[in-house]
């Protein structure tokens, strides 16, 4: 009698499979190849650009006294990019570049409600990257993160872009929108770090896990990062505008939708005006609904932060809110946005 098989047809097909990569077909060595050559040619060309961050924060009882990230340069004369959280509160910093250099650089400016800082060095020979339009990055694009996680200078991941048009609440309670979500792996340390496209230029700025997610990060998309980095360049801060009050988004009545043909189902409930403020003068109350700024629909809170740009600072504007079941519109001039987190929440 002939011992019975211990392979079951499964097995033989298991068994049939070429995992060396020797075996491969041709075509897919060669993709293969393509990749890897798209991921070192830009790891080649983005790294050197690429610094590791130390911060000095004054020390606090129970709490560290300084921290890191990354960043990378975005022109020659030494300015770089990083998150906000990564530098805020910082007493000296120091950053580490990829040929060995270690210089003392000074914070420009930051920008809590985007997370976005830029620091700038005295150094010469300094390579810089590009950020790219990433109005034009697609979903299941090459996604390559280079930074410090945990420590661990120079290091590399590799991904596609899982994700876009993503919203990521800023600490400053702010919503930051065009968020770029990524399962290149990202750790403590790669914050401010550079994600780039498979030709080396940055379309992202790395900013955040989701701790308990597998392969779900995000980065700052690079247009806001270029928008933010200018003005942060160029006056040292981002403007915007405040009314003073706390609010919340709320439902409207189905009575009011119709009478009044509001083109919103939800408004900006004020539940707290602060003293002396644009809020007060205009003669809001508590209770009151906001459901358009200046003619633009305010559905909630963040849509209404949204409307409050530079641009409406010391301007008056017009602001239509529903009270005791009555629509009445009250002129309002907003005031400047100071470091302070935003006091419309």
């Amino acid at each position: 009698m002939q011992p019975a098989s211990i392979h079951s047809p499964a097995d033989v097909g298991i068994d049939s499979v070429r995992s060396r990569s020797g075996d491969l077909p041709p075509s897919d060595l060669n993709l293969l190849d393509a990749y890897s050559a798209a991921v070192t040619g830009a790891v080649e060309k983005a790294r050197s650009a690429v610094v590791h961050i130390e911060v000095k924060t004054a020390a606090k009882e129970g709490e560290p006294s300084g921290g890191s990230g990354s960043g990378f340069f975005i022109s020659p004369d030494g300015y770089l990019l990083t998150n906000s959280h990564v530098v805020h509160g910082a007493t000296a910093l120091r950053v580490f570049l990829a040929d060995g250099r270690k210089l003392v650089a000074d914070l420009i400016g930051e920008d809590p409600h985007t997370d976005l800082a830029v620091l700038r060095v005295s150094a010469d020979e300094i390579s810089h990257l590009t950020l790219a339009d990433s109005a034009g990055i697609k979903l299941g694009q090459i996604a390559i993160a280079i930074g410090s996680p945990m420590g661990f200078q120079q290091t590399v991941t590799a991904g596609i872009i899982s994700g876009l048009g993503r919203s990521l609440r800023a600490a400053s309670g702010r919503l930051i929108d065009n968020i770029i979500q990524t399962d290149a792996a990202l750790n403590p340390g790669n914050s401010g770090g550079p994600l780039v496209d498979a030709h080396g230029d940055v379309i992202g700025v790395n900013t955040a896990i989701i701790r308990p997610a597998q392969g779900i990060c995000f980065a700052i998309a690079g247009n806001t990062a270029r928008w933010v980095a200018g003005l942060l360049i160029k006056d040292g801060r981002i403007r915007r505008s405040i009314i003073g009050v706390s609010g919340q988004t709320v439902p409207l009545l189905r009575k009011l939708i119709w009478h009044y043909r509001l083109p919103i189902e939800t408004g900006v409930l004020v539940a707290g005006i602060e003293e002396k403020s644009p809020g007060v003068a205009a003669k809001l109350e508590t209770g009151d609904i906001i459901v358009a700024l200046d003619g633009s629909p305010t559905p909630s809170v963040d849509i209404l932060q949204g409307l409050l740009t530079a641009d409406r600072i010391d301007a008056p504007v017009s602001v239509s809110v529903l009270r005791n079941f009555q629509q009445i519109t009250l002129s309002i001039v907003p005031r400047e946005l100071g470091s302070e987190p935003a006091a419309v929440r």
